[in-house]
C-alpha cells in the first residue's frame, strides 16, 4: 500500500469535483495530516485559482488548516484577502487566535467581522465571551455583546450562561454573577458542574465564603456533587484571604469523601504555608505531596521557586529553578513574573531588567500580570517613574487594568508620596467597574502620609469611619448585619 504522504495533492485534487474539496482537507487535517491538507490547499488554489475560496465551507476550513500549521499570519491574510468571508470563515479565525491566547487578535478580528456586516453565530459570541473572560474588560463591554446577541436574535445557551458567570470572577462581582445564574435557570438550563465552579470561583473572588458554602450543597442537592476543582476552588479562595485553618479543614474533608488532593490543591496550600510564614509546614506539605505520588506540575516548582526568593535564599531558588528544566518543564510567564517580583522585592533593579530581556528574548509577551509585577517590582526599587512608564505601555498595549493592576500602581504611587496622581487613579477606577478595595484606600492614605498632607489623611480617614466610603466588602458586611473580621 502506497503512503499517502507520498501521494501528489495535485493527483488527489485533479478528478476530484471541487464541491469535495472542503470535506477532503477536513479529513486530511483531522488524521493529523496538517502538511498534507497545506499542500492539498496550495495544490487546490493552483487548479482552480481564487474561485475556490467561494465553495461552501473551503475558506473556514483553510483558515483552520493554517491556524494548526502555526500560521496564524498566513489565516489572517487568507482571510483578507478573500471575497466576503462568512460567519464561519471569521469565526475560524476568531477561534484560532483564542486557541493560541492571543486574545487582542481575536476581539480584533471580531470588530472586523461586525464592522464588515458580517453577523456572528451563537459559536462566534460565545468564543469571544470567552475571550473577554480571559483579558476581564470591563462588565459594561460584556453586557453590550450580550446584547448585540439578543438584538440579533440569538439565544444564549448554556455555554454562554457558564462564559458570562466566568467574566464576573476577576473584579469579584458576584451580584452580576448570582443574577446570571438565576436567568440561566430561568431560560431552562440546568447548571452544571462548570456553572457550580465558575461561580465558586466569583463568590471566592468576593470573598463571600458562607455563599461558596451553600454553594457546595446546592450541588449536592441538584446531584452534581463536588469533585476535587470545586473544592480547589475554595480552598484557594481560603488560602488566598489567610483562612489556613479553615482550608486545612476542606482537605481534610475531601480526603473523608475519598476525594484525592490533586497537585493544585498541594500546590495552593504549599503557597498559603509560605505566604503566612509557615515554611516547615509548607515543604512538608511538598513532602507529602510527594509520598503520595503525585508529581509536582510547573505551578508547584514555581510556589517553590516563590518559597526561596521571598526570603533571600537564590541559591536554593535557582536550585528549584534547575529542577523544573530538569523535571522537563519549560519557564512560563508565572515563573518570571515571580523571579521579577523577588528580585523587585529584594530592590535588584538590574536584575529585575535582566529577567526581563531574558523573559521577551524567550518568545513571550508580556500579559497584566507581567505589568503588575513590572511595575511592582521598579516601585520596591524606588524607581517610580519607571514604574508608571510600564503602567502606560500596558495601556497602549490595549491591556485593561484589572484591581490588580491599579493596587500595584497605587501602591508606586503611595511610595512616592503622588497623592494628586492617586487621586485621579482612583477617581478613575470609581468611573469603571473596577471598585477600590481596602488596598487602594491604603495606599492613598499612605501617599497622603509620604507627602505630609495631614489634613487630607485625616479627611478620609473621617469618611471612612463615617462610612461615606464603603469598600465592597464592607458594604456586604453591612447589609448582612455582619462585622468585619
Amino acid at each position: 500500500m502506497s503512503d499517502p504522504d507520498r501521494v501528489s495533492p495535485r493527483d488527489i485534487l485533479s478528478s476530484l469535483p471541487a464541491t469535495e474539496l472542503a470535506s477532503v482537507l477536513s479529513a486530511l487535517a483531522s488524521r493529523g495530516r496538517p502538511g498534507v491538507a497545506l499542500a492539498a490547499l496550495h495544490a487546490a488554489r493552483d487548479l482552480h485559482g481564487e474561485r475556490v475560496l467561494h465553495l461552501p465551507r473551503v475558506l473556514p476550513t483553510a483558515v483552520r488548516i493554517l491556524a494548526r500549521a502555526g500560521r496564524l499570519s498566513d489565516a489572517s491574510a487568507l482571510l483578507d484577502a478573500a471575497p466576503e468571508p462568512d460567519a464561519s470563515a471569521y469565526t475560524a479565525l476568531v477561534s484560532a487566535f483564542s486557541r493560541a491566547s492571543r486574545y487582542r487578535d481575536a476581539v480584533a478580528v471580531f470588530n472586523r467581522m461586525v464592522a464588515n456586516g458580517v453577523q456572528p453565530a451563537l459559536v462566534t459570541y460565545n468564543v469571544v465571551l470567552h475571550v473577554y473572560s480571559k483579558i476581564a474588560v470591563p462588565w459594561k463591554e460584556v453586557v453590550a455583546l450580550v446584547d448585540a446577541m439578543k438584538k440579533d436574535r440569538i439565544p444564549l445557551d448554556r455555554y454562554t450562561y457558564n462564559s458570562l458567570i466566568t467574566c464576573c470572577r476577576r473584579s469579584g462581582l458576584h451580584k452580576e454573577a448570582a443574577k446570571v445564574f438565576d436567568e440561566m435557570k430561568a431560560a431552562g438550563f440546568e447548571p452544571d458542574k462548570v456553572t457550580f465552579n465558575s461561580l465558586l470561583d466569583v463568590y471566592g473572588k468576593a470573598r463571600m465564603h458562607d455563599e461558596a458554602i451553600g454553594l457546595l450543597k446546592e450541588m449536592e442537592h441538584a446531584g452534581c456533587p463536588p469533585s476535587v476543582v470545586s473544592y480547589n476552588s475554595l480552598i484557594s479562595s481560603y488560602v488566598k484571604n489567610g483562612l489556613l485553618e479553615e482550608a486545612l479543614k476542606l482537605k481534610e474533608e475531601m480526603e473523608v469523601k475519598e476525594i484525592e488532593p490533586d497537585v493544585i490543591t498541594y500546590t495552593t496550600l504549599i503557597s498559603g504555608l509560605d505566604r503566612a510564614g509557615k515554611v516547615d509546614a509548607a515543604i512538608g506539605t511538598y513532602d507529602e505531596m510527594l509520598r503520595n505520588g503525585c508529581k509536582p506540575n510547573l505551578c508547584t516548582f514555581n510556589a517553590l521557586i516563590k518559597l526561596h526568593g521571598v526570603r533571600g535564599k537564590f541559591p536554593e531558588m535557582m536550585a528549584v529553578f534547575e529542577d523544573l528544566r530538569s523535571a522537563g518543564f519549560v519557564p512560563d510567564v508565572v515563573t518570571w513574573n515571580t523571579l521579577l517580583a523577588v528580585f523587585g522585592q529584594n530592590g535588584l533593579d538590574t536584575e529585575v531588567s535582566g529577567v526581563f530581556k531574558e523573559m521577551k528574548k524567550s518568545g513571550y509577551v508580556p500579559e497584566r500580570d507581567t505589568y503588575v509585577s513590572l511595575i511592582s517590582s521598579y516601585s520596591r526599587c524606588g524607581l517610580f517613574d519607571q514604574a508608571m512608564v510600564i503602567y502606560k505601555r500596558m495601556i497602549e498595549a490595549g491591556i485593561h487594568p484589572d484591581i490588580s493592576t491599579y493596587n500595584a500602581v497605587l501602591s508606586a504611587l503611595a511610595r512616592g508620596g503622588r497623592w494628586e496622581q492617586a487621586e485621579k487613579l482612583l477617581a478613575e477606577m470609581e468611573t469603571l467597574d473596577c471598585r477600590p478595595d481596602e488596598l487602594s484606600y491604603s495606599s492613598l492614605l499612605h501617599a497622603y502620609a509620604n507627602a505630609k498632607k495631614l489634613d487630607k489623611m485625616k479627611a478620609l480617614s473621617d469618611d471612612i469611619y463615617a462610612e461615606k466610603i464603603v469598600t465592597p466588602w464592607a458594604s456586604e458586611n453591612i447589609g448582612t448585619g455582619q462585622q468585619q473580621s
